[in-house]
Order: C-alpha cells, then sequence, then structure tokens
C-alpha cells in the first residue's frame, strides 16, 4: 500500500515539474517573440527616421546646389559688368574734360572766323591777341578744375622730382637754381604729369675766372 502511495505521489511531482516546465517554455516564447517584435518594431522605427533623416539630408544638398549656382550666376553678371563699366572709363573717362575743352576750341575758331572775314590791321590784330588771352585762362580755369596744377619752377630750387634739367647756365648765384624753363611742368592731383624742361645755375668759381682774364 505504501509503495502504491508513493508511486502516485512520485507520478504526481513529476506531472507538476513537467506543468511547470511547460509553463516556463510558453512564457519565455512569448517573451523571446515579445522581444524580436520590439526589436522590429525599433528597426522599422530607426529605418524610417533614417528615411526622413536621408530625404532632408537630399532636399538641403539640393538647396545648396541650387544656391550656390544662384551665386555663381551672380558672380559672372558682375564680373560682366564690371568688364563692360572698365571698357567706357577707358573709352569715355575723359569725356567731361574733353567737353569743358569744346568752349575755348569755339571761342578760337570764332576769333579766326572774325579776323578772316575783315581787313586785318592793328585793331584786329589787338582783338586777336586779347581773344587769345582769353582762351588760354579758360583752358588754365579747366586744368585747375580737374586738379592740374602748373609747377613753380623758377628761382626754385632744383628738384628732380619735378624738373628736368636741360641745361646748366653760368652764374653768381648758388649751383642747382632753376634761372630758366623751358616748358612749363604740371602735377595732377600732387602727382607729376609732365616736368619742367629747366636751364639750372652753375656757379662761377672766382679763382677761376680770374685767371681765365689772366
Amino acid at each position: 500500500m505504501s509503495e502504491i502511495k508513493e508511486d502516485k505521489d512520485n507520478k504526481s511531482g513529476n506531472d507538476e515539474n513537467h506543468e511547470g516546465t511547460l509553463k516556463n517554455s510558453t512564457k519565455n516564447e512569448a517573451k523571446e517573440t515579445s522581444d524580436k517584435a520590439d526589436i522590429e518594431q525599433a528597426d522599422t522605427k530607426d529605418d524610417a527616421k533614417k528615411e526622413v533623416m536621408t530625404s532632408d539630408l537630399e532636399e538641403e544638398l539640393q538647396s545648396t546646389k541650387e544656391e550656390k549656382l544662384r551665386l555663381l550666376a551672380e558672380m559672372e553678371n558682375l564680373r560682366k559688368r564690371f568688364d563692360k563699366e572698365k571698357i567706357d572709363l577707358i573709352k569715355f573717362g575723359n569725356s567731361n574734360i574733353i567737353k569743358d575743352f569744346l568752349s575755348p576750341i569755339d571761342n578760337i575758331s570764332r576769333a579766326l572766323k572774325s579776323i578772316s572775314e575783315k581787313e586785318f590791321n592793328e585793331k584786329n590784330y589787338k582783338e586777336l591777341i586779347n581773344g587769345i588771352e582769353m582762351v588760354n585762362e579758360e583752358i588754365k580755369k579747366i586744368l585747375e578744375n580737374n586738379g592740374v596744377k602748373k609747377i613753380q619752377a623758377l628761382n626754385k630750387k632744383f628738384d628732380h622730382n619735378f624738373h628736368q634739367a636741360m641745361m646748366e647756365i653760368d652764374s653768381d648765384e648758388e649751383s642747382g637754381i632753376v634761372l630758366s624753363e623751358l616748358q612749363e611742368g604740371y602735377t595732377i592731383n600732387d602727382r607729376l604729369l609732365r616736368p619742367s624742361l629747366v636751364g639750372v645755375s652753375k656757379k662761377i668759381e672766382k679763382n677761376k675766372g680770374n685767371k681765365e682774364k689772366n
């Protein structure tokens, strides 16, 4: 009797163990299935996020390319405009000063025409001289208005920056003084435009002069 009861107890225990094992196995399978689903869901979210990021990057790249092309086009247009302005400046940059010279040229033409239509005499000669002097003053004013100034050379110390010596002149003056001006020089906005062509003093040595007399 006791052996039969023990067998029943063992069988009952085995059944319980088996049932527990089945339950644990089912739980593990359910957990694995849940974990797998979570992983797949996370992967799906990551893939979707990557697709969005890729799409954003592609749009940003396209926008950058378009902006670069626009800037390049603007730079090319600016270059063409600057080139045109440079050419126009070279061709027409002196238009204003040339236009200013038209007035004195007209005055000279009128004066010459007036003299040619009349008998030339002393009165006409004086009128012509006066007309030339007026034109000369008008031209000087035009030059001054455009930054052109005459170099003051006579009786000044020779300055190689503004003077060009054409000859030496024996003199009692100290050497290197401008005594004559063969051609006037000019500056434009304080920069040399044309040097004055001058004759420069050369001091005579007195002893040398006495020897030559003896």
